[in-house]
């Protein structure tokens, strides 16, 4: 499973529990979501993690600054374009909110192209064009005739462009911290620095958290593990991925003592796995009650 952040509960669980093929499961990403990181902590997932970067990349550059600034990251773009580089620009939604106070792409675009950088090469991409109009805007960033490229989040995953070497997000606390993590993943895929340039003014002190998260490292574990405090690991007897689980018996983040709760528990399951010593009764009508409540209630 790549990009395995992108697939619900249910979606991994039927890819892995297909009777058809008894398939492995080896899951990919460069962020792992909260639940994914706390089963992979403490339930049967393995762990093998890559932590240096590819030859020749260096670690993207990150600074959190105003929506008010705008014009200076314009100005930062502008110097970098005009140097042989490529810019991408992300905006939360495509149309304007008149609720919210961040910026649409189709706003930004028109403020580039009539004000701001009317000189460069600029183009639209959103989820509303059809396949051939995104394929040819794609094909325009790509072979570099386009210099910025105006997006919503489709160029999230599987956008490949060595040239691009600068990524501004509008309203960056409007998106989740793996998914700007992802957005940074599109530059720094060359050899020159890059740069990714957070606009946002007021957020709230999660959304605060995770903007000054992303400033300080570039590690996607290390950020998994950020989310997971934030955000909390969802259910582990259900499909939630996020927030405040029903088992409140320990400090979910005591490493120590959750490595021995498993460990105590696989014990018991080698010896007695149908839970029928009378020592394991008790458990027994636990577990039941929690798997009666999961098939009642999957959600």
């Amino acid at each position: 499973t790549d990009e395995q952040h992108r697939f619900g509960v249910l979606q991994r669980s039927e890819l892995v529990m297909d009777n058809r093929f008894h398939p492995h499961n080896l899951a990919m990403s460069a962020t792992p979501i909260p639940r994914s990181l706390s089963l992979t902590l403490y339930g049967e997932l393995s762990i093998s993690t890559i932590s240096h970067m590819p030859v020749g990349r260096t670690p993207v550059k990150t600074k959190w600054i105003p929506e008010e600034k705008k014009e200076v990251a314009y100005g930062f773009i502008r110097k970098h374009v005009i140097s042989g580089s490529q810019a991408f620009i992300v905006c939360p939604a495509i149309e304007k909110n008149p609720l919210m106070k961040y910026l649409s792409a189709k706003e930004v675009y028109l403020e580039l192209t009539e004000t701001y950088l009317p000189d460069l090469s600029v183009e639209l991409l959103h989820g509303k064009m059809s396949a051939k109009q995104k394929e040819q805007t794609m094909t325009n960033f790509r072979n570099g005739s386009t210099q910025i490229l105006v997006s919503t989040s489709v160029i999230e995953v599987g956008v490949d462009i060595p040239n691009a070497n600068v990524m501004l997000i509008h309203g960056a606390d409007r998106f989740g911290l793996s998914q700007l993590h992802q957005f940074r993943g599109r530059v720094g895929r060359g050899q020159d620095q890059s740069y990714c340039i957070l606009l946002c003014t007021d957020p709230s002190e999660t959304a605060s958290s995770r903007l000054s998260a992303l400033e300080q490292t570039t590690n996607g574990f290390t950020l998994a593990e950020i989310d997971l405090k934030l955000r909390g690991p969802g259910d582990y007897f259900g499909v939630r991925q996020s927030g405040v689980p029903s088992m409140r018996l320990a400090n979910l983040f005591d490493l120590s003592l959750m490595q021995l709760a498993k460990s105590t528990a696989q014990l018991i399951f080698d010896k007695d796995p149908h839970l029928t010593a009378h020592q394991h009764a008790h458990l027994k009508q636990t577990v039941e009650t929690l798997l009666a409540d999961l098939v009642t209630d999957p959600a």
